[in-house]
């Protein structure tokens, strides 16, 4: 947890630089890491994700599992047909349902995008079961918010798991552990795919394409981890 009250989910830490700098690797196995100012560190949480099935839903009346490659088919098609950028609804995807879809919060959110009866009743989502219909309507949504909040995903992001009405209320992230946290490994799963995708194309076209340096990606990442109202 940083005194900025975002968290950055790692899977383990070591200390450099003599202690005023805390590496935190990203996976693993260690081929990913940031650099955080050990000063601006308030403490460390262990955050377990959970999606279980309430008793209130009958595990026989949802959809049949669907493989990745269908989910992605499907991605893929949201993310052309309402012109949002593939890895980030990925990014959304597995940190709402870990690409169950048949995953249920305790909420009541429900299918891979986690959507409310509520909205996706707004949404004209019959069957948030149903992978496609889920997704469509989960990436209307997204692409409402951004168009809201003038394409700041941070905001948006924010919005999708707190509501618009926190985010307008606190004028950016709002001060929830949870959203936070969800907001910052969206990111950071964002970023790092973004990362991976520019080194292909590099492996692939080594005279055209120009990949970020290690300090400008870190750069990226911190800077689309500040929140907003600051």
């Amino acid at each position: 947890m940083l005194r900025n009250g975002f968290g950055i989910d790692h899977e383990r830490r070591e200390p450099v630089d003599g202690g005023r700098t805390t590496r935190l690797f990203l996976t693993s196995e260690g081929n990913s890491f940031v650099d955080v100012a050990t000063a601006d560190i308030t403490g460390f949480e262990k955050v377990e994700k959970q999606v279980e099935l309430p008793p209130s839903i009958n595990p026989e009346a949802v959809a049949p599992a669907l493989s990745e490659q269908d989910i992605l088919a499907i991605v893929r098609e949201a993310s052309q047909n309402h012109q949002i950028d593939e890895d980030l609804l990925r990014s959304v995807i597995h940190a709402e349902s870990s690409f169950n879809t048949n995953a249920v919060s305790k909420k009541g959110a429900r299918g891979l995008m986690q959507l409310m009866p509520a909205t996706a009743q707004g949404l004209g989502v019959k069957d948030s079961f149903d992978a496609r219909e889920n997704v469509m309507g989960g990436t209307r949504h997204l692409r409402d918010l951004l168009a809201r909040y003038h394409n700041d995903i941070v905001k948006a992001l924010a919005a999708y798991n707190a509501g618009t009405q926190r985010v307008d209320q606190y004028q950016g992230v709002p001060p929830f552990r949870e959203t936070r946290l969800y907001v910052a490994q969206i990111v950071r799963e964002y970023n790092r795919a973004k990362v991976a995708e520019r080194a292909a194309a590099k492996a692939k076209h080594p005279r055209g394409v120009k990949l970020a340096s290690a300090a400008e990606q870190q750069k990226l990442k911190i800077e689309a981890a500040k929140p907003t109202h600051e």
